[in-house]
């Protein structure tokens, strides 16, 4: 399937800071793709770009084929969800959600039809004329995802309309989100720095970093297979350990260190020696028992670390601990305790262990 949404080689400049650098991105049509990314990483430059209130100094957005690249934001087919929601304090939830309609000078009958049937399909029947004060932050939420709807846009852009809501709330209506944008077939684009947010919601994932795009996939691509050192530690993969390895056979070997054993991995392809940053994140090791010490064994398919517990909690379902590994501390899952004080022993299977030549 050909794309319908198409950004070629975009660089957008704030003054002399290039805040986009070439960026390339290619979303089909019904498709739900987040931009996900750190503050400042160019994510909403990116969608603002597209919405067209950037304009790119080089480089094309097209839509459908068309070059939309210069066309105001109300000529481009879209709408776009802010964070604030940005609803008319004075006007009724019915008046806000007709809004767009009757700037496109729409008959009245049209514009109530309209209105009521975005209603329904977003569960505001009975709330028309209440006006946005009135209303809890989810409602305010669904009627500015109403008002976005009912000029029927061809491409949805979300920036982070969910970030003002509370948690319990946020997941609520995020599922509500998914399941209108499915039913509907829109092409959605979405803003989060919620990776969790990204992971549940989009059909693919654009990770960016300093205005360039670190990785694009699917939720399990890029989370359980990270391009790159940056990747991993932003899907979650915050401990690091400093490793040397060797490439045979499409096999690397990890040297014995330390605190870590020797070890010896499938290559999956990639070519992989000298020294070695591995990520790891920490509900997905095992956590056990030491006699004391690196253990002297190679092991296959698993390296080992050596450490002590210094500090335990329970955030739910796992005890949570710090383990000192020499200098470096990680933070570990178990659904047991270990005491503080505690030898232990960390085994990160090969497929939960990410390899990176170090920089």
């Amino acid at each position: 399937m050909s794309a319908f949404l198409e950004v070629v080689n975009a660089r957008v400049l704030y003054g002399q800071h290039e805040v986009l650098k070439g960026v390339n991105l290619a979303v089909k049509k019904g498709e739900f793709v987040a931009l996900l990314g750190s503050s400042g990483c160019g994510k909403t430059t990116l969608l603002r770009s597209i919405a067209g209130f950037n304009t790119p100094a080089s480089g094309t957005i097209r839509v459908n084929g068309h070059d939309v690249t210069r066309l105001p934001p109300d000529k481009r087919g879209m709408a776009l969800v802010f964070q604030s929601y940005a609803l008319w304090p004075h006007m009724t939830v019915d008046q806000n959600i007709g809004y767009g309609l009757k700037l496109r000078k729409m008959p009245r009958a049209a514009i109530d039809d309209r209105v009521t049937e975005i209603k329904k399909l977003l569960g505001l029947d009975a709330l028309g004329a209440r006006k946005p004060a009135n209303l809890s932050g989810g409602q305010r939420q669904r009627v500015a995802l109403g008002r976005a709807l009912a000029i029927q846009p061809d491409i949805l852009l979300l920036d982070e309309p969910l970030s003002n809501l509370d948690a319990r709330i946020r997941l609520t209506v995020r599922h509500e989100i998914i399941a209108l944008q499915r039913r509907l077939g829109i092409t959605a684009v979405h803003v989060t720095h919620d990776r969790e947010e990204a992971m549940v919601m989009a059909d693919r994932i654009v990770i960016l970093n300093n205005g360039e795009i670190a990785q694009v996939g699917t939720p399990e691509e890029v989370y359980n297979r990270p391009a790159s050192d940056f990747v991993a530690a932003f899907m979650g993969a915050e401990n690091i350990i400093e490793l040397s390895a060797s490439e045979t056979d499409d096999r690397i070997e990890i040297a014995a260190g330390p605190f870590n054993s020797a070890a010896v991995m499938s290559g999956r392809g990639r070519r992989l020696s000298g020294p070695l940053n591995g990520r790891f994140r920490g509900e997905a090791v095992e956590l056990s028992g030491s006699g004391g010490g690196v253990s002297q064994t190679r092991d296959e398919g698993a390296l080992r670390l050596s450490g002590v517990v210094e500090q335990t909690s329970y955030p739910g379902g796992l005890w949570r601990h710090v383990i000192a590994v020499g200098s470096e501390h990680f933070i570990v899952d178990s659904p047991r305790c270990f005491e503080i004080g505690k030898q232990v022993s960390v085994r990160i299977p090969e497929e939960a262990l990410f390899l990176f030549p170090k920089q």
